[in-house]
């Protein structure tokens, strides 16, 4: 029954939301936001909490200013994301203005294959379908299998719909499709600041250790592709910002387990940039840090477990292919 309403909710959303005119749309999705913000439930304390970090000089009321502004943010990502498909091509085209993309087609021009990296920042399908519109350049990324099936193929169509190839984790077989589509000089895109397999690379974010997927510096290692970071934010206009950060380069010396390791530390570093100049912005209403996965005293189970508030995200972690929510 609790599938069947979630993918109830999800299908109500992208037939009604799209249909509101944007001013509409806008409100709602604020209201909702703050609706929620005012309960205190558990994703906006765990929003507070991440917060904390990110910003530890704030005082509670400036942290309670920013979950406000945060959740603002998150259900922004939600409408836009539920009107997209009704978007047309010169509104996705003038929806985002990022920086330095010439990181980016100077990478696709010179054949190696290019892999981009990004935090919960922003509206990463807006970015996505930005690339695939704008710059008339398709990619490759990875979804999870989410309950029920039927909102699994509604994300799938969703997403291929904006121009991207989805590839599901089922089998493993990820990892070797996205790094075909590396050596062919092709585009992948991944969702990299959050690891729930308790197998990522360990890396100091924000003063603290947190797991990050080894995915996409495996992948850079493996195929010679560029690594390129990519951070989003909103700027309270219509029109979303962003970063195309400088390449992750692999490491001259090294294991292959050391090289990926320096390079996801370069990842979270990049991330961490992007973070803390718009901490608004960054959607993580999870568990991160392992500080807040220790065992608890009750003993209970002190692995990665999604909190309320997720969103399907594509995500590799590692040379098996897994990805995770």
């Amino acid at each position: 029954m609790k599938d069947q309403l979630t993918d109830a909710l999800y299908g109500l959303g992208w037939s009604t939301v799209k249909k509101l005119p944007e001013p509409v749309a806008v409100r709602l999705g604020q209201r909702i936001a703050d609706t929620a913000w005012k309960r205190r439930g558990k994703s906006v304390l765990r929003l507070e909490s991440n917060l904390a970090r990110v910003v530890p000089d704030a005082t509670p009321a400036r942290l309670a200013e920013l979950s406000r502004a945060g959740m603002r943010s998150y259900l922004r990502y939600w409408m836009e994301s539920f009107r997209l498909p009704a978007w047309s091509k010169d509104r996705i085209r003038g929806g985002f203005a990022p920086q330095d993309v010439h990181h980016l087609e100077n990478g696709l021009a010179s054949g190696r294959g290019v892999i981009l990296a990004l935090p919960h920042l922003g509206n990463w399908d807006l970015a996505g379908a930005w690339v695939t519109t704008k710059l008339g350049v398709p990619f490759t990324t990875v979804a999870e299998r989410l309950k029920p099936e039927t909102l699994y193929d509604r994300f799938v169509a969703y997403r291929e719909g904006l121009g991207m190839e989805v590839l599901p984790h089922t089998g493993g077989s990820a990892f070797g499709t996205l790094a075909r589509r590396l050596r062919a000089g092709g585009l992948v895109c991944l969702v990299a600041d959050r690891d729930l397999s308790a197998s990522g690379v360990e890396v100091k974010f924000f003063g603290e250790t947190a797991r990050m997927p080894a995915g996409p510096a495996m992948l850079a290692r493996q195929t010679g592709a560029l690594l390129l970071p990519v951070t989003l934010w909103y700027d309270g206009t219509p029109v979303m910002q962003g970063r195309v950060h400088p390449e992750v380069e692999v490491p001259e010396t090294g294991t292959r387990t050391e090289q990926a390791a320096a390079m996801t530390q370069q990842l979270a570093d990049a991330f961490a940039s992007g973070i803390a100049e718009h901490p608004e912005d960054w959607h993580m209403l999870q568990r991160l840090w392992l500080a807040d996965l220790e065992p608890r005293a009750d003993g209970a189970d002190s692995g990665p477990r999604p909190d309320a508030g997720s969103r399907p995200e594509p995500h590799c972690d590692d040379s098996s292919g897994t990805e995770k929510p």
